[in-house]
């Protein structure tokens, strides 16, 4: 169990993390255990809700100076308030009665007499099995242990090399790790007594070269005191560790040695189908056609983890094979894990990591039950809903924000969710969760009553002394909106719905007086009806992502605790008067399909703003536009500046205010879209220097005609560049090639680019992306000389014809040693078919000399019957299959 309530739970906090320990352990298999922590939980989140009532009807207020007129406010305000102070009185005194009823039942259970820390049942380590596991039964082993074999015996140095592999839990860590040991090294060597002390065990390997498996290692403190066994004798000695946490992993190894951490890979399709058959028809025989579609499903479910495949078939084995039992266990596969001895294991395994959790990523991942299987969860949607639900605790020197930041790479780092879209400064865009750990954590979920998810036929309603808390809605029909129509909808707190199929049958908006979290992200076509959006006052969070909506509910003005408003990818006209009213707001979404929304008359009150996305200057008045300068905490500014040619001269002031506003501000990000030649002109002299830029791009139809003046090596944090530009010369390329920092350059261009391009010198010392993309023929020929782009991973670049042919088609793909991926598009303006063909051997050759083998995509190879415009689409490079 987590403290599920919220992270400021106050004097209930210390009693929710001994709760935590006493369910993770023996103990919290008796069902009274369950029964009372059960209670406790459910006070404490109906204290909680006491607790904001009282503040939202009973709180001060703003302070006032005093005299009569404060006299007939106070008196006002306590008999309008007379029926709130009576209902909140009577909640207290319901409180009280259900404290001393815990107390009771907790002295009836003797649970201060239970020893949670003993078992009169020995329990088996669920890795035991892996250790012993016939190699003929084996399925997908073979090319991992030639790899990590090939790593042990890798470079005869003489120091002790210590090799990581690293995972999610079940991917069979421990059995490759002993496969390596028993097929390469088992020769002349001894076992040693894990019992015996670090220093005989030094006394002993000192004079020899020694091979040791060290499985499942759970952190850095273990690590640095298992270390200590081992000496550094100069024998080439090897250690071998697993691990399921990428931090323990990297510590394992010395510093420079990440090629040694093995990540483990799950199986490919053709492996996990042969390992599933094997195990249910034996290895001679095939699946029946009537059984396909459905094997096809499980495995899907399984996601390429050993430990499922064999658990789910091993379920499978003894039922009959037909296609309605198969279907049957893939619909209860959540269930099973509670219930079949045959996922017993697979259970064990994954709980061992989920135990491992701290309280508050717990509560974080099972909040990851809201999504639905294979849902790409973005990671800034993640961490707004994490921080409005108070699963995020203010940590000293740390905003919230950066909190939950750190606890979503702490998931990551524990394999516990899976990275999806990876920039190039390291930064996760977003997760998916494993379908067996979601499994789990929705077992987890419905178990603590975290959470409850009503997806058609999988629906299990809360029990019935217990409360609706959270609600995810993935698939209703009538029946569960009729069911969920009786269920008392007041105590949710977050209201998620994942599709758009699902509005129109659900409980109106006015029967969710609780909730701190709405969120309709990407229900297109959005019916509901918005009626007591006004009484929401608790709300935090509030999205209508993707939904189409034209009109927001007029209660949104209401809504003073609000913190997100998410409007992108809508059909918007305009925000209402009072949305500056909204003063907690910190994140602030807007872009309509149908008009550019301009930003309201008194956004300088809304201080709070931290992002601001995607307002147009040109429809908004000066004085807004001036007002953004007054935001101190705005660090993310997506604005646009809509403007037809002949019209510039009427937005001067608004270009003039605009630059004035970001001359103030301390952005960290900031993206424009369209412009004009007044605009960069002001632009050009930003002053200060923003010191503190990470991104900056430029966007729409209108091109910059040179590199802005601010745009120099002093700008030690710029990562992030895009932008359009007319031209690009020699010099911008030096100015381009000294910025330290930079990790991404995107350059646009519309001007036809006469003769070649050299990049020399030590420049791009950071770069890991270069994308130059020219516009309206504006093509180029760009040559790498040695030195250049030491760290250049991807590469997107043209490659006009006529002229490449002069310099033999030469590009310089050698002299950029980090090279993974490259995209060429061939511009054959005044070229011949053999010429364009002749230019695509010549890259392909290139690009097969290299040692990275990097992946080659050409565009624009001419065929040879054709003419200028048939073109092609060819790859070539190691990743060509994948």
């Amino acid at each position: 169990m987590a403290p599920v309530v919220s992270a400021s739970l106050g004097a209930l906090a210390p009693l929710l993390g001994k709760l935590s320990a006493l369910l993770t352990d023996e103990c919290g298999r008796l069902k009274g255990v369950k029964e009372w922590i059960s209670l406790v939980r459910e006070l404490a989140y109906d204290t909680e809700d006491c607790f904001d009532k009282f503040i939202h009807h009973l709180g001060n207020g703003e302070r006032h100076k005093g005299g009569f007129k404060e006299f007939f406010r106070k008196t006002a305000r306590r008999l309008k308030t007379l029926g709130a102070r009576r209902g909140i009185v009577n909640q207290i005194d319901n409180l009280k009665v259900r404290i001393r009823e815990v107390k009771e039942l907790k002295t009836s259970y003797k649970l201060d007499d239970i020893a949670c820390n003993t078992s009169g049942q020995a329990v088996m380590d669920p890795r035991l099995s892996a250790l012993f596991a016939e190699e003929a039964h084996l399925v997908g082993i073979e090319g991992p242990t030639n790899d990590l074999a090939k790593l042990v015996v890798k470079e005869h140095k003489p120091h002790l090399k210590v090799l990581s592999i690293v995972g999610f839990g079940g991917l069979g860590k421990t059995t490759l790790a002993n496969q390596v040991y028993h097929d390469e090294f088992t020769k002349d060597m001894e076992i040693w007594d894990e019992t015996k002390s670090i220093a005989k065990l030094r006394e002993l390997l000192q004079d020899k070269r020694y091979l040791v498996i060290i499985d499942d290692i759970w952190s850095v403190l273990a690590w640095n005191s298992i270390k200590c066994a081992f000496p550094e004798n100069n024998f080439s000695s090897r250690i071998i560790a697993t691990t399921r946490i990428l931090e323990v992993a990297s510590s394992c190894c010395r510093v420079g040695d990440d090629d040694l951490i093995y990540k483990m890979a799950p199986l490919s399709k053709i492996h996990s189908e042969r390992l599933f058959i094997n195990r249910i028809f034996g290895p001679e025989d095939c699946c029946p056609d009537m059984l396909k579609q459905v094997l096809s499903a499980i495995l899907k479910k399984c996601g390429g983890l050993p430990l499922a495949i064999i658990s789910i078939s091993g379920l499978l084995a003894n039922r009959p094979r037909v296609k309605e039992e198969w279907e049957k266990v893939k619909r209860s596969i959540g269930s099973d894990l509670n219930k079949s001895q045959s996922l017993e294991g697979m259970k064990n395994i994954l709980s061992l990591s989920y135990n491992d959790l701290p309280p508050n990523l717990k509560t974080c991942l099972l909040h990851l039950s809201n999504f639905p299987e294979d849902y790409v969860i973005e990671r800034g949607r993640l961490l707004m809903l994490w921080i409005a639900e108070g699963f995020i605790p203010e940590e000293r020197g740390l905003s919230r924000r950066e909190v939950a930041d750190k606890y979503f790479y702490e998931l990551i780092n524990k394999s516990m969710v899976q990275p999806v879209d990876i920039s190039c400064d390291g930064v996760v865009r977003a997760c998916r969760v494993h379908d067996m750990m979601l499994e789990l954590i929705i077992s987890k979920s419905i178990g603590d009553n975290f959470l409850t998810v009503v997806s058609g036929c999988q629906t299990v309603w809360e029990s019935s002394q217990c409360f609706i808390r959270r609600l995810s809605v993935q698939h209703i029909d009538h029946q569960l909106a009729s069911e969920l129509a009786k269920k008392d909808l007041r105590h949710v707190r977050s209201l998620t719905v994942t599709s758009s199929s699902c509005i129109k049958h659900l409980p109106s908006l006015d029967k969710f007086e609780s909730l701190r979290v709405l969120d309709f992200e990407g229900c297109s076509g959005l019916e509901y009806d918005m009626n007591g959006m006004d009484n929401l006052f608790h709300l935090k969070h509030l999205s209508f992502r993707r939904t189409g909506i034209s009109e927001l509910p007029s209660g949104i003005v209401m809504l003073h605790d609000l913190e997100t408003l998410d409007l992108r990818d809508t059909n918007i006209q305009e925000l209402p008067v009072g949305i500056v009213q909204l003063t907690k707001v910190e994140a602030l979404f807007v872009t309509s399909y149908s008009k550019e929304i301009e930003i309201p008359v008194g956004i300088g009150k809304m201080t709070k703003l931290g992002l601001i996305y995607d307002f147009n200057i040109t429809s908004s008045t000066v004085g807004a536009v001036e007002e953004l300068g007054n935001l101190i905490n705005l660090g993310i500014l997506h604005v646009r500046f809509i403007v037809e040619r002949e019209e510039s001269h009427k937005y001067m002031r608004h270009a003039e205010m605009l630059v004035s506003s970001l001359c103030k501000l301390n952005l960290r990000s900031l993206c424009m879209y369209g412009g004009n030649s007044y605009l960069f002109e002001l632009l050009d002299s930003w002053s200060p220097l923003p010191s503190r830029l990470l991104r900056f791009q430029w966007n729409g139809s209108y091109f910059l005609s040179k590199l802005p003046k601010w745009i120099v090596p002093a700008l030690t944090s710029l990562l992030f560049l895009e932008m359009n530009l007319s031209e690009v010369t020699k010099e911008d390329l030096r100015i381009l090639g000294e910025l330290p920092a930079l990790l991404s350059l995107r350059v646009y261009c519309n001007t036809v680019q006469k003769g070649r391009l050299l990049v020399q010198g030590r420049a791009f010392s950071c770069l890991k992306e270069f994308d130059y993309n020219p516009f309206y023929g504006g093509t180029g020929y760009l040559v790498f000389e040695e030195g250049t782009f030491p760290k250049l991973e991807k590469l997107n670049l043209p490659l006009a014809v006529s002229m490449a042919k002069v310099y033999g088609f030469y590009i310089g793909i050698e002299h950029l040693p980090c090279l993974k991926k490259a995209h060429f598009t061939l511009h054959n303006k005044g070229a011949t078919s053999s010429e364009s063909k002749a230019a695509a051997a010549s890259i392909r050759k290139e690009g097969s000399l290299h040692p990275n083998n990097p992946k080659l995509t050409l565009w624009g190879e001419m065929k040879e019957s054709g003419t200028d415009d048939e073109v092609n689409e060819k790859q070539s490079g190691s990743d060509e299959e994948s």
